[in-house]
Formats: C-alpha cells, sequence, structure tokens
C-alpha cells in the first residue's frame, strides 16, 4: 500500500537542498570525458516524487545533466525485457570490489563482467539490446524508452557529450575488444561501443530522472497509468542490483549510509528508490574517490535519516 506523504516533504527537500549549496566539500568534477570538466561544480538539484505523486523539488531540479552510468538501470530493464534470465549468462550480479573501468577481473574471469553496472557489464548489456538491430535503432529503442517512462518526449542525447567519449573512451575499447575475444559481445566492436557512449551521453534534469525511476517504486507498475514495465519480481531484483553493485567499489558505503538502492553516474546524478515509497534523483557533479557525487550521497543520507527511508529501518 502507498505510504501518506509525509508532510514535512516539501520542507525537508527545500532544507537539504539549501545545506548542500552552502558546503564548500563538494569533491571534482569528471575530466577523462572533456565536456564534463567543464561543468558548474556549484549546481546542486534534488527531486523526490513519493508513492502518491506528490513531487517534492529543490536546488537546480530542472537542469539537465549527463546521466552517464544511471541510464544503465534502464538498459538492464529493457535487456531482461528481451532475453530474460538468460541475459545472466554474459553477466553476473556480483559486487566487483574494484574500479568501473577495470580490466582485471575480466582476464581472470574469462570475459564475463562482474555486474551489469560496471562499464564491461554495461556494454555486455547493450551488445544483447543491439542485437538484431542497426546501432541507430538500438539507440532509438533505448531513448524512446526513457522518454515513456519519464512522460517526456524531450529527452535528448547530449552530443557533444557522446563525442567526447567516442574521442577519449580507450579503456572502454579495451574492455569490448576483450570481452569480444572470448565470444560475450556478439555485434562489431564498434557498433556496440556506440550505442553504449550515446546511452550514457542521455540528459536529463533531476525532475525527468525521478519520474523515469518510478517503476521500480512501484512493484514494476507505472503509477500514472498501471501499465507493466517490468514484473515485481525483476523490479525487486534489478533494486537488489542497485544496492548491491549500484555504486561501484563504494557500493557498500552507499548501503550502510543510505541504505537505499541507487545507481550514480559520473556526471554526478544518482538516482535512489525507496521501494513503495519514492523514486529520489539528485544532482551535484563533484566525485569522491569512487566516481559517485559525494555531495549527493551526503543529500541522500540526509533525506533518509530525516524521513525514515533507509529500507534497513528506522
Amino acid at each position: 500500500m502507498p505510504q501518506s506523504p509525509s508532510p514535512d516533504l516539501h520542507a525537508v527537500v527545500r532544507e537539504i537542498a539549501e545545506e548542500m549549496r552552502a558546503r564548500p566539500d563538494r569533491g571534482e568534477v569528471a575530466t577523462y570525458i572533456p565536456e564534463l570538466a567543464r561543468v558548474d561544480a556549484g549546481a546542486f538539484g534534488l527531486v523526490v516524487i513519493d508513492a502518491d505523486g506528490v513531487v517534492a523539488a529543490g536546488g537546480d531540479a530542472d537542469v539537465a545533466f549527463s546521466i552517464q552510468s544511471i541510464s544503465k538501470v534502464f538498459t538492464l530493464t529493457l535487456a531482461l525485457g528481451m532475453v530474460g534470465d538468460r541475459l545472466w549468462r554474459r553477466v553476473g550480479r556480483e559486487p566487483s570490489g574494484s574500479p568501473f573501468n577495470s580490466i582485471v577481473q575480466l582476464e581472470r574471469e574469462r570475459g564475463i563482467p562482474r555486474n551489469p553496472f560496471i562499464n564491461a557489464g554495461a556494454i555486455a548489456v547493450t551488445d544483447v539490446i543491439l542485437s538484431g538491430h542497426q546501432p541507430r535503432e538500438g539507440l532509438g529503442e533505448i531513448l524512446r524508452f526513457m522518454q515513456f517512462l519519464a512522460e517526456d518526449p524531450s529527452i535528448t542525447i547530449d552530443e557533444a557529450v557522446a563525442a567526447s567519449e567516442l574521442r577519449t573512451g580507450f579503456r572502454n575499447v579495451a574492455l569490448a575488444n576483450y570481452m569480444k575475444s572470448f565470444g560475450v559481445l556478439d555485434n562489431p566492436v564498434d557498433f556496440t561501443l556506440g550505442v553504449y557512449f550515446h546511452h550514457c551521453a542521455i540528459s536529463m534534469t533531476c525532475r525527468q530522472l525521478a519520474r523515469a525511476g518510478r517503476y521500480l517504486v512501484h512493484s514494476g507498475r507505472m503509477p500514472s497509468t498501471g501499465h507493466s514495465v517490468i514484473s515485481a519480481e525483476r523490479a525487486r531484483r534489478i533494486n537488489a542490483v542497485m544496492l548491491t553493485c549500484g555504486h561501484y567499489d563504494g557500493s557498500g558505503e552507499f548501503a550502510y549510509r543510505v541504505g537505499l538502492p541507487g545507481k550514480s553516474g559520473v556526471g554526478g546524478g544518482i538516482l535512489a528508490v525507496a521501494p513503495g515509497r519514492a523514486s529520489i534523483a539528485v544532482w551535484s557533479p563533484g566525485l569522491d574517490a569512487s566516481g559517485n557525487s559525494h555531495l549527493g550521497r551526503i543529500a541522500l543520507e540526509t533525506l533518509t535519516r530525516r524521513l525514515g527511508w533507509s529500507i534497513f529501518g528506522v
């Protein structure tokens, strides 16, 4: 059953946004993707959409940013819809304990990525979506899915960011070629990487991202229409992988401090899910040492503490 909206939700979100904007410790913006290095480190946005559809927003809630690896939640959803549990023959479900672009485990584990949220795993998932399509068609399917979930056809791909990643994504090229050598990828490496770089370059606001995440709050259903996106069991399992693997080698720290399933991106965004309660999107471009939003994590920790939303109890 949906929870009653907290009467203090709007005030809590506004207060957290004000507190985060005032903090001097902001982390460092990603510089290995040149376009991301230009983003204002002082930006901060937060949107919470509760189970009854109440929207609470603070800060730069309507400024678009590059969602980067947050797109991996949605490509995972699409791939599971296409091939079901056969997907897990190509990618695991375990935390990596290594940087998101590490190649070390691929060598030891014969090209099978640890989980779908590290770069290698997301490339393998993208390859599944691409099979049977031309790259433009596969990418279009991903973008339309994002627009459908957010109920917003204005969501687009930032072509400058995609081009920047194509020029500098040498490690991802290495990961893809290594997986190809083990037969994990079916499609030409250039095709799969092109789609991967472009879906990571999807640009969204916190408001759009929080809307897109609602199906994971509501057991796989769109709350506005009742349309079933995925089964309740599959939504639960995606949330589980988000909890254990959604923040790379900082996933344990995020679970410990925030207590919610979440997925970060090096653009500074985080999508978090309070099952049955709320979809939450936060954006602050400065990153910590693990490549996760520094203030985003602090803001979510503050939010779950004040509202008692940790899945592990109040």
